[in-house]
Order: structure tokens, then C-alpha cells, then sequence
């Protein structure tokens, strides 16, 4: 591929993940787009558990497969390697899209908060999530973990820079806000349903898995300094009198 053509395709698969990112969080909200997590018609309840189990579990194997270090080295030798992440990105999109797209609502109610207050408390909480997702990404390197800094420097013939640790802001704390984030923002609504239940547990439970891979990876690359990472600071929750001068600002495996 042409350097211009990398830099396009790196670009395309940007927009694309950040149409899918907006997309979700309307999606999660019930805000603004047209396809929620609760509209449209009810199917029967057997079988929109498993279509939407389907969906979730598809888009948990490609995530976390095409994230392990392994399926990257075989990867990188049928594809260039300064579009490996932006394909990553793109076919996580898709996914997400077509998750999206064929989600059945299951409408039983487990929890209405009808006081206006109580629920705007909950949008406020739902927003914090998706801030605390975003800004995380801006203090490791967001153009990296998108793939537009790899078809960047590409198309500038220079190097990647390295992955290393440093101290920024939410990590200092926490060594998954992005995660944390993503947690905050799928169990934070008024009108908690049993389709948008089944979405926030079986995501969580994807999540604290997919951590333990991520972490496995990050001490392999960075040994004993991930280690001693990871003694000093929460995974999910600040530890009391945590927080450490070290943290990983481009370390991301997945």
C-alpha cells in the first residue's frame, strides 16, 4: 500500500469508530438515534436472550483475539504493519455497528426512577462515564490506540515512538479508567431494563475478563514495573493512599 493510501485507510477506519463510539453512547442512553437498546418491538424473551448473547459474545472474540500479542505477529505478516491497528479498529466498529443494528430490547422493567431529579443525577452519571472513557484515551495516546498515529508516521517514513510509563492524571489512580468509565456509563440509567441489564452485566463480566489478558500482556512487556504498578494502584477502584509517580501512558495491548 501507498503511503497515501495507509494514511486514507487509517483515517476511514477513524471516522468510522468515531461515528460508532457516538453511536453508543445514544444507544446506551436511549438519546437521539434511532435504534436503542430499548426500541423497537419486543421479540420473544428466549429468543432475544440468545440473539443479543450471540452479539455480545462475537464482538468479545474479535475484540480480544485480534488485541493478543500472538495473532498480532501472525497478523502483521499477511498485512502492513502500520494499518494492523486501524483494521483492528475498523472491523471493532463494525461490529459494534451491527450490534447496534440487531440488538432485540427486552423491555421488562427492573428499575424506573421517576423523581425528574433522580434522573437527571443519572444522565449526569451516564455523562461522567463516557467523559472519564474519552479523556482517558487523551492521557495514554489516543491517535495511537486508534491507529491514526501508526498510519501517520507512515506516511512520514518515521518510527513509532516507543510505549513507555509515565505519570498522567486518571492512571495515577486507576490502571483501566477506560474501562472504569465504560462500567460507570452502562449501569447509570433511570429506566433499567432487562435487555439494558443484560447489556451492562454481560459487558462487565467481558470486561474483568479481558483485563486479566491485558495485564498478563502488560507484564510481559514491561515486567517488574507493570508489577510494581499493579501493587500500588486499583484496578477498577483507588486504592486507599494509592496512586504512584509511574503510570502507563502507551502500554495498551489491546
Amino acid at each position: 500500500m501507498s503511503k497515501i493510501m495507509t494514511f486514507v485507510f487509517g483515517l476511514i477506519s477513524y471516522v468510522v469508530f468515531l461515528g460508532a463510539f457516538l453511536y453508543a453512547i445514544g444507544f446506551a442512553g436511549n438519546l437521539f438515534v434511532p435504534k436503542t437498546i430499548d426500541s423497537g418491538e419486543p421479540g420473544p424473551p428466549l429468543g432475544s436472550l440468545l440473539i443479543n448473547l450471540c452479539l455480545l459474545s462475537l464482538f468479545a472474540v474479535q475484540h480480544s483475539v485480534m488485541a493478543r500479542p500472538g495473532f498480532k505477529n501472525v497478523w502483521t505478516r499477511i498485512v502492513p504493519k502500520a494499518i494492523e491497528r486501524s483494521i483492528y479498529v475498523l472491523l471493532a466498529s463494525i461490529v459494534l455497528l451491527f450490534l447496534f443494528w440487531q440488538w432485540r430490547p427486552m423491555t421488562g422493567t427492573i428499575w424506573s426512577i421517576e423523581n425528574s431529579i433522580g434522573r437527571w443525577i443519572m444522565y449526569a452519571v451516564f455523562a461522567a462515564g463516557w467523559l472519564i472513557v474519552l479523556l482517558s484515551t487523551f492521557m495514554i495516546n489516543h491517535f495511537d490506540l486508534f491507529g491514526l498515529q501508526q498510519v501517520y508516521d507512515h506516511s512520514r517514513g518515521t518510527n513509532p515512538a516507543a510505549h513507555d510509563f509515565k505519570t498522567r492524571a486518571f492512571y495515577r489512580f486507576v490502571r483501566h479508567p477506560i474501562m472504569l468509565g465504560f462500567i460507570i456509563a452502562f449501569w447509570a440509567t433511570p429506566d433499567m431494563t432487562v435487555g439494558h441489564l443484560l447489556f451492562a452485566a454481560v459487558t462487565t463480566a467481558y470486561i474483568l475478563v479481558a483485563i486479566q489478558f491485558e495485564e498478563r500482556d502488560l507484564v510481559s512487556a514491561h515486567g517488574d514495573t507493570y508489577k510494581a504498578y499493579k501493587r500500588d494502584v486499583g484496578m477498577l477502584v483507588p486504592k486507599p493512599g494509592g496512586g504512584v509517580s509511574r503510570a502507563p501512558t502507551a502500554g495498551r495491548t489491546s
